[in-house]
């Protein structure tokens, strides 16, 4: 009997919890209605259905677990959908379809230095990929964390971060561009962090999410410090449509963020003035 199965039709998955993580974000943690596990790679993205409002992409912020069939999405509250869905409560249901997209290198990783780079909300794909390592924390080298938000009001995910913080085989550093008087760490752009650590070039990845505007500059800098084009990986945060590369709404010039992204090697993209 032939498949008909339809990659536009979402499955059923119910919210398990969430967790505010600061005035306009929140952890929604759900799980699968079939049972199965979401069976994604760091760094890849769902198309989230609030039945009645429509239909976004989010990137998934948990690591892939076989043992655990939950996922989790972080969510700034900014439009419609993203309303709808501070407003479920546990039990309520959604549609999901994918996981979608290509996802960070983890088996080019294994033995090397890691280098996160997390602007703004760039921080929610990136814990999927930091949070996997820590799971298998002996199979990579060092670990360094640059985070720089707005302010520090816009901080996520606090508790993770001062509990890596304390950690001596991660190097976590914050920065905001706009301080209040409860700040009292570095104050500036994300470019300002990158001389307070140490790396061996030609041994280290970077994997970068943030705003575009912050790729120019990061890369400019990892540069400088010697690490290689093929060695920096950014996630390109275009709005989805699809998710299956039909729409063409997140295409630059040939490419679809959605199929051959949103996780790039800065080599295959540096030529696309449109990309970075």
């Amino acid at each position: 009997m032939k498949n008909k199965f339809s990659p536009y039709v979402p499955r059923l998955a119910t919210l398990k919890s969430k967790k505010k993580l600061s005035d306009y974000v929140t952890l929604f943690r759900f799980e699968q209605d079939n049972g199965r596990p979401l069976a994604h790679s760091p760094g890849q993205f769902i198309q989230v259905s609030i039945f009645g409002i429509g239909e976004a992409p989010f990137s998934i912020t948990s690591p892939p677990i076989r043992e655990h069939h939950y996922f989790e999405i972080a969510v700034r509250k900014i439009g419609s959908v993203t309303t709808a869905l501070h407003n479920l409560k546990p039990g309520d249901k959604i549609g999901v379809r994918g996981p979608y997209g290509s996802s960070f290198p983890m088996q080019k990783f294994i033995g090397k230095d890691m280098l996160f780079i997390a602007g703004g909300l760039g921080f929610i794909p990136l814990r999927s990929v930091l949070n996997y390592m820590i799971r298998h924390r002996d199979e990579y080298g060092k670990i360094m964390l640059l985070v720089g938000t707005r302010n520090p009001k816009e901080r996520i995910f606090i508790d993770q971060l001062e509990e890596m913080s304390k950690r001596e085989d991660i190097k976590v550093l914050e920065t905001v561009d706009v301080p209040d008087e409860t700040w009292k760490g570095n104050v500036g752009v994300i470019t300002t962090l990158l001389p307070k650590i140490t790396i061996e070039p030609e041994n280290t990845y970077v994997a970068m999410v943030g705003p575009p505007i912050m790729y120019k500059f990061v890369i400019a800098e990892c540069k400088k410090m010697g690490i290689s084009e093929d060695k920096i990986f950014v996630s390109l945060e275009r709005r989805m449509k699809c998710g299956l590369g039909k729409c063409g709404h997140c295409q630059i010039n040939g490419l679809s963020c959605c199929v051959d992204g949103p996780v790039f090697c800065y080599t295959d993209i540096a030529s696309l003035e449109e990309a970075i």
